[in-house]
């Protein structure tokens, strides 16, 4: 057997970088599968998660929240539909807390700052906190919530920690 030419390792190298920007391509595709999947399935969260909040002893986002708590909005109007899945309000203040299991879910979340104010326009003044939702977060979706200015939110037995380092008004 000979050695082989430089010719074959830079095509077996150029072959070996082709394959992993396929697979990082596919990687990224089955991440936004699993987080659909894992939204449209929100739901077996969701009531244990809202169970835990504490507006009577607790601070979302540095202030007092108690004034109104929802659970599951949703917005209709035509064909629009949007849903908000946990909402926090008092005089001055809206905390929107939403499910996040990947990179678009933190990119859904802070639309949703703005449709929330063209959807309910008697908030367009308020302040506006964003709070992501999370499970199991990778420490690096985590870093990225918390990059974007969004707090993270995790439910710990009955109680919830919130990590709202590098808090941001949308």
């Amino acid at each position: 057997m000979q050695p082989a030419t430089p010719e074959v390792i830079w095509a077996i190298l150029q072959e070996t970088v082709q394959l992993q920007k396929e697979n990082a391509q596919q990687i990224k595709e089955l991440q936004k599968t699993v987080g659909e999947w894992a939204n449209n399935h929100e739901i077996d969260y969701e009531p244990s998660f809202y169970d835990c909040l504490n507006l009577e002893n607790q601070k979302y986002f540095g202030e007092w929240f108690k004034t109104s708590i929802e659970q599951s909005i949703v917005f209709k109007k035509g064909d629009v539909k949007r849903k908000y899945n946990i909402q926090l309000i008092n005089d001055n203040s809206v905390g929107l807390l939403d499910y996040v299991f990947n990179n678009c879910g933190i990119t859904e979340l802070t639309n949703k700052a703005q449709t929330y104010r063209e959807d309910y326009p008697e908030y367009k003044t308020h302040r506006i906190y964003l709070g992501a939702i999370v499970r199991d977060l990778t420490q690096e979706l985590e870093q990225e919530c918390i990059n974007e200015g969004i707090a993270v939110i995790k439910q710990v037995g009955d109680a919830v920690v919130i990590n709202d380092t590098n808090l941001k008004v949308f």
